[in-house]
C-alpha cells in the first residue's frame, strides 16, 4: 500500500489590533498555502462572521468532492473509449448546524453535465460515474452519502 502526504500552510492574517479578546473583535481571514502554489485567501462562512468575498472552508471541500470525482471519472473514460469535450459541476454539499454551535455534512449530492464526442459513448459516460464514485479518495474519506446526477450530451 502507498502512503501519500499532503502538506499545508494555514496563516491567520485577521487580528484586528486586539486577537481574540472577544467573538467580535478578530477577522476569520487567513491564506491557505501550499508549496510553490498560489495562496487561497479564505474566511469562515459569512453566517460565522466570515468574509463573502473569500472561499471557505465549506465550499473548498464540496470543491474537493467534485474535483475527486471528475479526475477519477476522466481517467476511467479513457479506460474504455468514452471522449469527453467538456464537463462542469455544479455541486451542492448541505452542512447541518447543531444547537452547540458545531456541526456536519449531512450530504453532497455531484450535477455533472458532461459532453461527449459521440451517441453512442452516452450510456458509457453516465454508467461510468458510478464508478468514478468508489475510487474517488475524497468520497471515500467521508462519512456521508455523495450522490450524483449526472447529464450526458453530444
Amino acid at each position: 500500500m502507498k502512503q501519500h502526504l499532503y502538506k499545508t500552510t494555514i496563516e491567520w492574517t485577521g487580528n484586528a489590533g486586539n486577537g481574540t479578546t472577544d467573538y467580535r473583535s478578530y477577522e476569520r481571514s487567513h491564506i491557505v498555502k501550499v508549496n510553490g502554489k498560489a495562496d487561497i485567501a479564505a474566511s469562515s462562512d459569512p453566517a460565522f462572521r466570515g468574509d463573502p468575498a473569500r472561499h471557505n472552508p465549506e465550499e473548498l471541500f464540496v470543491a474537493s468532492i467534485a474535483s475527486c470525482h471528475m479526475l477519477w471519472y476522466l481517467h476511467l473514460c479513457t479506460e474504455v473509449g468514452v471522449v469527453v469535450t467538456s464537463y462542469t459541476d455544479q455541486a451542492v454539499g448541505t452542512m447541518e448546524e447543531t444547537n452547540n454551535g458545531s456541526g456536519r455534512f449531512t450530504e453532497v449530492v455531484l450535477y455533472p453535465v458532461v459532453q461527449v464526442l459521440a451517441a453512442h459513448m452516452q450510456e458509457k459516460a453516465d454508467a461510468l460515474h458510478d464508478k468514478a464514485h468508489q475510487f474517488c479518495f475524497i468520497a471515500n474519506s467521508c462519512n456521508f452519502p455523495i450522490r450524483h446526477k449526472p447529464v450526458s450530451f453530444i
